[in-house]
């Protein structure tokens, strides 16, 4: 084990075991999406959303159904109502990705965007060309952070808040090896299967989200549009759903280490409300973990790391630019 790997070891189980403080950040009058919010993390920070007193919660969902189900057990544990809504959000259809974000360009105000939902999976499935954990985790989920800036920006302007978008990240962003970086063009390299390594493509999507979160947070705090806070957090190993498309035999290998070191979803999701409160820019561009902020990788932060967000940016914005035209002025 090299000292990279040994240190990457010992602060996951030093992290794992961190007590997190419970949620008492005040989010009166906002308006909160939470993307995934009928299960797991984004159910448990939407909870907690509602119990802060927050005036409008959406769970951005692919399943109405569970949708409606996760909505009455908030309403039933937090014993308050009139606060959820359930919008319809694909993640696999970038048509559903441009409905859910006009519909969002009709709300009074948008304070909170929780870039929660994603997909952990090892098996090759391209729509429209792309691998699907490429398009969920990381296309459609910038294409709807994008397209929901106006809205952000114009929450800032009247209400003179500084609004806040969090992308759920993982630590395993420190494990892959990322081989498609040496790509000439990364994001066609990512929907090649023969330049892909699928083992690592969960890792690889945090590690992209993360290398983007912070070239979007970047770009705007250049530009001269009202401030909004973009930032990224690891919730740590959590007891969710998130493995639920690996493999039996993996997940069985696993099993055992979850029960002993994973957190619940509830205390997983702390780090999300954390991530969310009210910011005066602190958390800008930053990576968070165990509700504080801490470096990404090394090699994130490296001359080789900052020439690959450069160009992850560019090409984002080319992907950007092909479903949406003229997206790139939202920036």
């Amino acid at each position: 084990m090299t000292d990279s790997e040994r240190s990457y070891v010992s602060r996951f189980f030093s992290s794992q075991f961190s007590r997190l403080p419970y949620p008492t950040q005040d989010f009166t009058d906002a308006v909160v999406l939470v993307t995934g919010g009928n299960t797991g993390l984004g159910l448990e920070a939407a909870r907690h959303f509602v119990r802060l007193q927050a005036a409008t919660v959406i769970l951005a969902v692919r399943d109405m159904q569970k949708g409606q189900k996760a909505k009455d057990s908030i309403e039933a544990t937090t014993k308050i109502q009139g606060v959820v809504q359930v919008w319809p959000l694909d993640l696999e259809s970038v048509q559903s990705v441009q409905d859910f974000t006009t519909k969002a360009a009709g709300l009074p105000r948008l304070d909170v965007v929780v870039a929660n939902a994603g997909i952990s999976t090892s098996e090759w499935t391209l729509i429209g060309g792309t691998e699907r954990s490429i398009l969920v985790n990381v296309i459609s989920t910038f294409l709807l952070i994008v397209s929901l800036l106006p809205k952000l920006q114009e929450t800032a302007t009247q209400q003179h808040t500084r609004p806040r978008v969090v992308v759920v990240s993982s630590e395993g962003h420190e494990t892959t090896e990322f081989v498609e970086q040496k790509a000439d063009r990364i994001f066609d390299a990512l929907k090649d299967k023969t330049q892909s390594n699928m083992d690592e493509r969960y890792d690889t999507t945090k590690l992209i989200q993360l290398y983007l979160v912070r070239a979007v947070a970047e770009h705007l705090s250049l530009s001269n549009k009202p401030a909004v806070t973009i930032n990224a957090v690891s919730p740590g190993l959590c007891k969710t759903g998130l493995l639920r498309e690996t493999p039996l035999a993996a997940r069985i290998l696993i099993s055992p280490i979850k029960a002993v070191l994973a957190r619940s979803a509830e205390e997983g999701s702390r780090t999300l409300v954390h991530a969310a409160g009210p910011d005066n820019g602190e958390t800008h561009g930053k990576y968070l973990r165990d509700c504080k902020m801490t470096e990404p990788a090394a090699a994130v932060r490296s001359e080789q790391g900052q020439a690959t967000q450069e160009k992850l940016f560019k090409e984002l914005l080319e992907e950007l630019e092909e479903v949406c035209p003229g997206i790139r002025g939202n920036l």
